[in-house]
């Protein structure tokens, strides 16, 4: 039977009834409601750690693999994505080649954020199939609404080429969450100004990519208690940051440190093993292969725990 029934309203094009009369309010108000927004966005995060845990490990996986993790996105997802794809090689010393933004306007987005490309579901198939997408790759698909046309073609073609498919949305039963091996609904709801997503459903973006390329890098060996042990230190910032990881972890003064980075060709990873004994660059970089790049089964190996030690003077 047929109906003449609206489709139903999404949830992030909802008017939220906090804000009525929010334009006649006083700054410092209008301020705390836009704050409260964003608070509750951030608590939609946490009911989907167990599908974002899912997401890192199927990511992780096909890594492993040599694929790429490919972020695929339109309008303001696209922006959010873009960031995360650009700083991970910078922070975790992974090749910039196995991260990936496919974006609705490409990198012209930046300079002109027009909304149209996003209704191209052709240029989404056509940009699939020009990066090459394959079984190897993991495709992260980024949409407030779940059904931006750029963004659900692009996700579909993903899939049809055997890559694993991730769907991060912002509304309960997307159809980007049809295409998806893995679906992240972050359920932030109507948005303090209606439908301006860039609000509470992009800050629940922005921290679900952030948590999980962190994940993914954790999981890889670019962190070890806390410290970016990967990190491309090319700039006078990021040596002193690096020097003081080695001389941390490995137990070093400082210009031991900065010794080792140097002789390290500034692998922070080689550059502890030195600190703490390895015997050249090559006996380094043969005991992190040995480890699959993780610091610390490669410094145990090197260097045993000194609590497992029989303390001075025992019998």
């Amino acid at each position: 039977m047929k109906t003449n029934d609206p489709a139903p309203e999404r949830a992030t094009e909802r008017l939220d009834p906090a804000a009525h009369g929010i334009d006649q309010r006083p700054t410092t108000d209008v301020l705390a409601l836009l704050l409260t927004g964003q608070q509750r966005a951030l608590r939609a995060v946490d009911a989907a750690l167990p599908a974002l845990a899912q997401a890192v490990d199927l990511a992780v996986a096909r890594l492993a693999r040599g694929g790429r993790l490919v972020y695929l996105a339109a309008g303001s997802p696209a922006l959010i994505a873009l960031a995360d794809a650009l700083e991970i090689p910078q922070t975790y010393g992974e090749p910039p080649e196995r991260f990936l933004a496919i974006l609705a306007g490409g990198r012209g987005i930046v300079d002109d954020f027009a909304g149209g490309p996003e209704d191209d579901a052709d240029a989404a198939r056509r940009d699939v199939a020009a990066a090459a997408i394959g079984e190897a790759d993991c495709v992260v698909a980024i949409s407030a609404s779940g059904s931006t046309p750029y963004v659900v073609a692009g996700l579909e073609a993903a899939r049809a080429a055997g890559a694993a498919c991730i769907a991060v949305a912002n509304n309960a039963g997307a159809p980007l969450f049809g295409h998806a091996d893995v679906a992240v609904l972050l359920d932030t709801g109507a948005e303090i100004v209606a439908g301006s997503t860039r609000m509470g459903a992009g800050t629940a973006q922005k921290a679900a990519l952030n948590m999980l390329s962190t994940a993914v890098a954790i999981r890889r060996g670019h962190v070890h208690d806390g410290q970016m042990v990967a990190v491309r230190a090319d700039n006078a910032k990021l040596v002193a940051r690096a020097t003081a990881m080695i001389a941390h972890t490995a137990g070093v003064d400082r210009d031991v440190a900065a010794q080792a980075l140097g002789a390290g060709g500034g692998d922070v990873k080689a550059a502890v093993l030195l600190a703490a004994g390895a015997s050249d660059p090559a006996d380094a970089a043969r005991r992190l292969a040995a480890s699959d790049g993780h610091l610390r089964p490669a410094l145990a190996a090197l260097r045993p725990d000194p609590s497992a030690r029989t303390p001075a003077g025992a019998q």
